[in-house]
């Protein structure tokens, strides 16, 4: 029996609300050893106050060890062992924005960069160029035509793009083609198997192609392709845990991740103020609501570690409207631990923070990783947040005579 054959089996269903908060790339670590992090470092009296009431621990994405990617780091908040459901970013980026996948297809979430005279990548971002810019750039290149093969190309946001590749024989076995450094090409797309050689081949013609259609621009003149995949089948929110959930996040790719996990996409919401107006507006309709707070993953990523702060801070100023709906259940925690030390998604495990009327308290004082580490939660793989958070909503019943 899988867990979520279980929780199936076992839930309950009761008028408890449940507010899941992820600060993206939550985790850190201390610029020096023996300091302190990002989370530690910021100013945080929201967090702090809901440590002492509820019970800290410290989560593990995939596996100890394993650096997630957003996809699989959310996968497991939600419940869904990463290992058995494997998500390209690509269907995620598409279904973000409303696009219909069909089964064959193969999405792909693509990066404008900034290539210098040699061809090597000098930006991976093209300068975090604004949407504004890059959409136009983006339906730019649906002027690329490849036999055989109809091609989407959808802007996302900022440097974020689509391509969808729709035809015979395509299967999205294949390797990114972005090097995750500087100074260097992108790479060419290679397929892992045979199957996918053919989509391989026209992802292949459609950067040389896009290469062409961008060679004028100053910033996005180049593209990397990452996260090839076809669209994914998940059992629902509704399903397994008897919930009805509402997403409320600003960048597509949550979106399409909670859209496929059979969360209903609530607002248009493009600031955390205004992610909270949606949810005090949609209180009564739901039983749980994932609330998606991008920037303390962007700035991690930046290397910024001062940025990272102030964006705590942000993330946590929003805790108290969310405690004055009175959450039955409020989980605060990330998909992954991104340290601006390293500038990059990292293995380390992620503070979490449950606060339940019923939850068993700990000694601990303020939401930080060293606190985490002594948390009455311990250490525990994320994939179970979400049986935890039933129990202490009471949506859980005894299994077992």
């Amino acid at each position: 029996m899988d867990l979520h054959q279980l929780t199936r089996e076992l839930h309950v269903r009761n008028n408890t609300k449940l507010v899941m908060y992820v600060g993206d790339g939550l985790g850190g670590l201390p610029q020096s050893p023996g300091g302190l992090t990002e989370l530690e470092t910021a100013r945080t009296p929201n967090l702090d106050a809901l440590a002492k009431a509820g019970v800290l621990g410290s989560s593990i994405p995939v596996c100890p060890g394993i650096s997630p990617g957003s996809g699989p780091g959310h996968l497991g908040l939600f419940g869904y062992d990463p290992l058995q459901y494997k998500i390209g970013r690509g269907a995620l980026e598409a279904t973000g924005i409303g696009f219909e996948l069909r089964p064959g297809d193969v999405a792909i979430r693509a990066n404008f960069c900034t290539l210098d005279s040699q061809g090597n990548i000098s930006d991976r971002r093209a300068g975090r160029i604004a949407t504004a810019e890059s959409a136009p750039l983006a339906v730019r290149l649906r002027g690329v035509n490849i036999p055989g093969v109809q091609v989407f190309v959808e802007p996302v946001k900022e440097h974020r793009f689509v391509i969808v590749l729709r035809g015979e024989g395509l299967a999205g076995n294949i390797q990114d083609t972005d090097p995750q450094r500087t100074g260097v090409p992108p790479l060419d797309p290679v397929p892992n198997d045979s199957q996918s050689q053919r989509a391989a081949d026209v992802a292949k013609e459609f950067v040389r192609q896009a290469r062409g259609l961008l060679a004028s621009e100053p910033k996005a003149n180049g593209l990397t392709l990452r996260g090839f995949s076809g669209k994914p089948q998940l059992p629902s929110y509704e399903d397994v845990y008897g919930l009805k959930a509402a997403a409320i996040a600003v960048y597509p790719m949550y979106k399409g991740l909670a859209r496929l996990v059979g969360m209903e996409i609530v607002g248009q919401a493009q600031s955390l103020d205004e992610q909270l107006t949606v949810l005090e507006q949609n209180w009564q309709k739901y039983d749980f609501f994932f609330i998606h707070f991008k920037y303390t993953d962007s700035t991690g990523e930046d290397g910024n570690f001062a940025a990272k702060v102030t964006r705590t801070e942000e993330f946590d100023a929003g805790v108290p409207r969310i405690m004055a709906l009175k959450p039955d259940v409020l989980i605060v925690t990330g998909d992954h631990s991104t340290p601006s030390m390293l500038a990059s998604h990292s293995w380390h495990p992620v503070p979490t923070l449950l606060v339940a009327p019923n939850c068993r308290t700990d000694a601990c004082e303020r939401f930080g990783e060293t606190e985490c580490l002594r948390g009455g939660l311990g250490q525990f793989k994320a994939k179970y947040l979400m049986s935890l958070a039933l129990a202490n909503a009471n949506r859980l019943g005894k299994f077992g005579a």
